[in-house]
């Protein structure tokens, strides 16, 4: 076995254009879960409607991507107040229900043959990323060090990846520092208290919901543009158990936890990827007990695995507070405050509602 190529292989998974991707999307989803308690199940619609913007806007309509882009994230605004004024006044499993239906009923319509002269059905759609890669500015080539190397094309997409991933982390932790950052944590907390201080709850939770959905949308733009084509099953229910996966590995609510997670979660997964094959080619491991045809389903299994002990263990994640997130708790959960007991009571008046965002 070559165990640099398999750290070769799980650090360009970790660094890879798919990490800053699914970290971005993340940085949505951590927006909605994390800082707000809105529990969505969907975030892959948001991705999908992102993606499908570009594609179906320069393949099929022939406009530039810039439009591409602008189309993307007024698709993913309109799929938040579709989804969020029904539902974000009710209890948070009906936005749960809610959302991880949108998902599949968007896959479904966009895989359907009624759809396909502009989606392009189950084939998708192809090629629309070129004006992208023409304003490439990095010389043909591999650049890296060792076996650790990327082409040019990959450096182009992760260095533009990253840059939103930064910028969006950055946003994120000027936000939740604001009084609209602590609002929506007192949302998250305890809806009433929020709510009998003047809050206007529903407003700030599609506040979230939008701002979210929008992020997830880029994601699925890069998604998109990386790959250079786009189809309806990319985007199934289980990218969004993906994000939720990271997110939670690297700590929901934190500022840096998605980007962690993201890191952590392509790392592990490669990693296992690679040493198992290796293992196998090696005749470590006979083909009766895994065969290469196997290794995609256990790496998921092992990694699952690993998950389940970190919830066991660590279950707020590595860089998460156990006293500021709680990972079993959703919108409509029992407030901290009252499980602490009465110590945690603030104390009264004008703090009261200074801590809240007044």
């Amino acid at each position: 076995m070559d165990f640099l190529v398999i750290l070769a292989d799980a650090g360009r998974g970790a660094l890879g254009p798919v990490a800053a991707i699914y970290a971005l999307a993340a940085i949505g989803l951590n927006i909605h879960f994390g800082y707000t308690g809105l529990l969505n199940f969907g975030q892959v619609a948001f991705m999908l409607v992102g993606a499908y913007g570009v594609a179906v806007t320069v393949a099929v309509f022939g406009g530039p991507l810039w439009l591409g882009v602008i189309v993307g994230l007024v698709a993913a605004v309109v799929l938040a107040f579709l989804l969020g004024i029904p539902t974000l006044r009710l209890r948070a499993d009906y936005l749960a229900i809610a959302t991880i239906a949108a998902g599949e009923v968007l896959r479904l319509v966009f895989n359907s043959g009624v759809a396909r002269p502009v989606t392009g059905g189950v084939f998708g759609l192809q090629q629309f990323a070129g004006a992208f890669y023409a304003v490439n500015p990095i010389p043909s080539g591999n650049y890296g060090f060792g076996r650790l190397t990327f082409s040019q094309r990959d450096l182009w997409v992760m260095l533009v990846g990253w840059g939103a991933v930064a910028l969006a982390t950055l946003g994120v932790f000027l936000l939740v520092r604001s009084p609209w950052g602590r609002v929506l944590r007192a949302v998250r907390d305890d809806e009433d208290a929020a709510r009998s201080l003047g809050k206007n709850v529903y407003g700030y939770k599609m506040q979230s919901l939008v701002l979210g959905g929008i992020l997830g949308a880029l994601g699925g733009m890069l998604l998109a543009v990386d790959a250079q084509a786009v189809a309806p099953n990319t985007f199934n229910p289980v990218v969004t158990f993906y994000l939720y996966a990271l997110l939670i590995l690297g700590g929901a609510g934190t500022v840096l936890g998605p980007v962690l997670g993201s890191v952590l979660f392509w790392f592990l997964l490669l990693f296992i990827d690679s040493a198992l094959r290796q293992a196998i080619g090696a005749g470590y491991i006979p083909d009766e007990v895994i065969s290469p045809a196997d290794v995609g389903a256990v790496r998921f299994a092992l990694v699952g695995l690993g998950l389940m002990l970190l919830l066991i263990f660590r279950p707020a994640g590595i860089l998460g507070d156990v006293e500021e997130m709680r990972l079993e708790a959703g919108a409509g959960a029992t407030p901290r405050r009252r499980r602490r007991g009465r110590k945690a009571r603030p104390a009264a008046g004008k703090r009261t509602d200074e801590r809240v965002g007044g």
